[in-house]
């Protein structure tokens, strides 16, 4: 039985345009799914820079590794991904499965394994038989395309309801170039340098080192932003290819350039969508809730309160439970160990302030504040009142379909 679709999912996606040095093709390899597409190969032309931000867990997966080693390269000629099996905790078996895989791909291309860069997503713990990708990748490279953004999107799904794209498009000197990005991730997700999986493409000519300035600058505010669960994946992997092939392109050697100006903020805005769609398609969630925290003593001690109320169990399910208990955000500020003032602090749901320095607050009206928790989106902001630091989070509701998708992923 399929999964609905979330309530919370985009209406309609937009037009992806073509990139300039990419092509790509999907294909079913029955690796754990059957009757859907699981892999997904980009081809990139000679030349396309690399860059990517990576899981911190101490428990990578193999594809996670393989990464790590080749990312140093900062050259790129294909991106091959899979869905249904993570190959992760599957020690050498597991790394024999990634060099195959890179072989394969290599031959198929036409370049060196170091070239070829991975990622898988799935079940945790469970052998990855490669030999699925035998003859299937030399087909894709004859079948690759330009317009296949959103098939490339929904092959690397898991527990994803819907497909996560996202496009713009900036000006570098007189040069027009795009950017392209697709996301997976339903749970298993609190970030740590990038979710789940994440990659995104530009025509833009901008050296390793440049791209990789430009994307941890970008993960701050973006995907390391989100959660739907607090617990950080083995396998997240955010890259950033650069083909350098729009026309009449300057080269951009640092990431500092100010020509960069325009193509900055629409590189951040595409982490931005696909960010957020991350947020909505958390599994089970029918709630977008974004916590606020301002007052605090400086941005970092603002996000780690601000995880602190977005990861409680407590709070999400009385955003589930549509119930503005504030008591259980007091709680999740207090545990963050972060500097706090019980006597200054001040609570709004969805714009309505419920606590004001330290007691509910006097104009507090049940009806209006339980007429804010039935909207789909919601904003939870939090004064701490003691300095200028602020920040922002986004984070689902946590309902009973949340336990039932868990409760079975590997059945």
């Amino acid at each position: 039985m399929s999964t609905p679709i979330s309530p919370l999912a985009p209406t309609s996606y937009p037009d992806m345009p073509p990139i300039a040095g990419v092509r790509l093709a999907t294909a079913a390899a029955g690796i754990r799914y059957k009757g859907r597409t699981d892999v997904l190969l980009a081809l990139l032309d000679p030349g396309t820079a690399v860059a990517g931000v990576l899981t911190k867990s101490k428990c990578p997966s193999a594809p996670v590794e393989w990464c790590q080693e080749n990312l140093p390269g900062g050259q790129a000629r294909a991106l091959v991904v899979n869905s249904g099996n993570a190959n992760a905790f599957t020690g050498k078996t597991g790394r024999a499965a990634t060099a195959f895989t890179a072989k394969l791909a290599s031959r198929a291309v036409g370049c060196k394994p170091g070239d070829i860069f991975l990622a898988s997503t799935g079940v945790i713990g469970e052998p990855l038989n490669a030999n699925a990708f035998d003859g299937v990748l030399d087909r894709m490279v004859g079948e690759a395309k330009d317009d296949l953004w959103l098939d490339a999107a929904k092959a690397i799904m898991t527990t994803d309801t819907f497909p996560k794209v996202a496009t713009a498009q900036a000006k570098i000197g007189k040069s027009l170039v795009t950017i392209n990005g697709i996301a997976k991730g339903a749970g298993m997700i609190a970030p740590d340098m990038a979710t789940m999986l994440s990659f995104v493409f530009t025509d833009a000519a901008i050296a390793p080192a440049a791209l990789r300035s430009l994307l941890r600058e970008a993960v701050t505010d973006t995907f390391n932003a989100v959660t739907i669960d607090g617990d950080t994946s083995t396998s997240d992997t955010l890259l950033a290819f650069a083909t350098g092939a729009a026309k009449n392109t300057p080269r951009i050697a640092r990431a500092g350039d100010p020509k960069l100006k325009a193509f900055r903020k629409a590189f951040f805005a595409v982490l931005a969508s696909l960010s957020e769609q991350v947020a909505r398609d958390g599994e089970g969630a029918r709630k977008l809730v974004e916590v606020i925290v301002e007052g605090a003593t400086s941005k970092m001690s603002a996000r780690r309160i601000a995880m602190s109320i977005a990861n409680s169990p407590l709070v999400k399910t009385a955003f589930a439970g549509e119930d503005a208990n504030w008591g259980r955000v007091v709680m999740a500020v207090g545990k963050a160990g972060e500097p706090a003032d019980r006597d200054k602090l001040s609570i709004w749901f969805g714009g309505i302030r419920v606590a004001h320095k330290g007691a509910r607050d006097p104009a507090y009206d049940e009806a209006e504040v339980s007429a804010v928790m039935k909207k789909p989106e919601i904003t939870l902001k939090v004064a701490l009142g003691l300095g200028k630091g602020r920040d922002r989070v986004l984070t689902c509701d946590l309902t009973k379909e949340y336990v039932a998708i868990n409760g079975d992923y590997r059945s």
